[in-house]
């Protein structure tokens, strides 16, 4: 007796399904970058296949494939090459003066970056959103030939259409303008935002992390720079989205921020990591400003990281930043998910008597990643690793300290997400001045945090403490 065809087409269906889930656990096997995420991966695709594989060909690749190879290959034409060495060979006209002990640590995070150390820079520190957008606003107004705006989130509430304002009132003066943001991160935005800046004459795009056939279903990678770059001359990256709760209007309260004003080589160096992204997005090189300035003394690196880099590059940053520290490394994150051998770097760094200490919001913004820091206390206790929560609001700064030479403010987080998965820009600064100002700042939000343990942990009830275990499950991908 014949089988009904249903029956067939759900065997069918069903053997399909299985021999994916082979395919795809061999895949993974084969390019996942960590042991452990292949080994879960392969598992989950092997025995439930059902649900493992949408999740792993939407979330399971943390290879971000065909941008450095636009770059790099044949996607540029022979012009555009010349531009990007020439941008290169002009940052090595400003080459900086290291200090001596520190110099061989330091050489490193260039060779990771291939990008010089410039002097002549100078650098403000801005604290909190309405320091940070009032001189990105006046930096605004004063533009003269050209704009270079990009965020991760832009909202279309009061800040956003303060800069939706000012963007169509410098066109209008005969300013260019370019506006790049993430597609997933202002997926809230409405189509009418950017509609009428196009309209105004005014380039923008998406990053478009799903562009090319090998990206269609990859939702999991994010471009979470935040740059602003003025006529070549001055130029802004940190922490801070377009939102009115980075001003801290929304419901997490006061929202404590760090971002950065720079003027000199770096401006250019910051400029050229823009340029790299606005060209994946839209195939097309700008008109810019490349000849840099000399603004003051201060010593910066521009260190981009991301997913299409070959190395692990942001993990490689923060774990040189670790091993290199001697006296004091001082870390503010909103996210704290270190992948082990960060971890581990910062345990040995603890061990060996640095005073190590991680400033962490005690308000989560994003449940799971919260619950997942909590599964790091009882390691931390046990070799001397420092964990704050900060008191006053929600803490959202990214920030490294390293003894009193180095500091570094940018856009990536200690989380497996920013190690991995986004692309992000931080400034490296060696300068004693500024690392100064950097330990004064920190500190006084220190004051303002209080000291947490695994006794804290083990106070709070099963559930949460379940839902802690639960949450670190889902470390590859927060």
């Amino acid at each position: 007796m014949l089988m009904p065809d249903f029956i067939v087409l759900i065997t069918i269906v069903v053997a399909l399904i299985h021999t994916l889930g082979v395919l795809s656990a061999i895949h993974a096997v084969a390019s996942v970058r960590t042991s452990q995420g292949a080994i879960a991966w392969a598992v989950s695709l092997l025995t439930f296949p059902y649900l493992a594989l949408p999740l792993y060909w939407i979330l399971g690749r943390n290879r971000f494939h065909g941008y450095i190879e636009v770059l790099r290959n044949g996607a540029l034409d022979q012009s555009n090459r010349s531009d990007i060495a020439m941008i290169l060979e002009r940052l090595r006209d400003h080459p900086a003066d290291l200090p001596a002990e520190r110099a061989e640590d330091l050489q490193v995070l260039a060779q990771l970056s291939r990008t010089p150390y410039t002097e002549g820079n100078a650098l403000e520190l801005l604290v909190d959103g309405d320091a940070a957008f009032r001189a990105i606003f006046a930096a605004i107004e004063s533009a003269e030939r050209y704009l270079l705006i990009q965020f991760f989130i832009i909202k279309d509430d009061d800040l956003g259409r303060d800069l939706h304002t000012r963007l169509l009132r410098k066109v209008a003066a005969g300013v260019s303008i370019r506006v790049l943001y993430d597609e997933i991160g202002s997926h809230a935005l409405p189509k009418c935002y950017m509609e009428t800046l196009r309209a105004a004459g005014i380039a923008v795009s998406a990053f478009r992390t799903t562009r090319g056939r090998r990206n269609r279903l990859q939702l999991n990678f994010r471009n979470h720079r935040k740059i602003v770059v003025v006529d070549g001359r001055v130029a802004f990256v940190g922490g801070l989205n377009v939102g009115e709760e980075y001003l801290g209007r929304g419901p997490l309260g006061h929202w404590r921020d760090t971002h950065l004003r720079v003027e000199g080589p770096a401006v250019q160096a910051l400029q050229r990591v823009f340029t790299a992204d606005w060209y994946w997005a839209t195939r097309q090189i700008p008109d810019l400003e490349w000849q840099s300035r000399v603004a003051g003394s201060q010593t910066v690196l521009i260190f981009a990281t991301g997913p299409a880099d070959a190395l692990e590059t942001c993990s490689m940053f923060f774990h040189q930043a670790i091993v290199s520290a001697r006296r004091r490394l001082w870390i503010a994150s909103p996210y704290f998910v270190p992948d082990p051998p960060v971890f581990e770097a910062l345990q040995l760094a603890a061990l060996r008597g640095v005073d190590v200490r991680i400033l962490l919001p005690a308000k989560p913004d994003h449940q799971l990643v919260y619950l997942a820091s909590f599964s790091f206390l009882d390691a931390a206790d046990r070799t001397g690793i420092q964990i704050y929560r900060y008191q006053k609001g929600f803490l959202h700064q990214k920030v490294v300290l390293v003894d009193d030479e180095v500091a570094a403010v940018g856009t990536a987080n200690l989380d497996n997400r920013s190690l991995r998965l986004n692309f992000e820009v931080m400034a490296v600064v060696v300068d004693r001045g500024f690392a100064s100002q950097v330990a004064a700042m920190l500190a006084h939000d220190f004051q303002q945090s209080r000291r947490t343990s695994a006794a804290d942990l083990r106070s709070r009830g099963w559930i949460f403490r379940w839902a802690v275990r639960a949450a670190r499950l889902f470390d590859p991908i927060l």
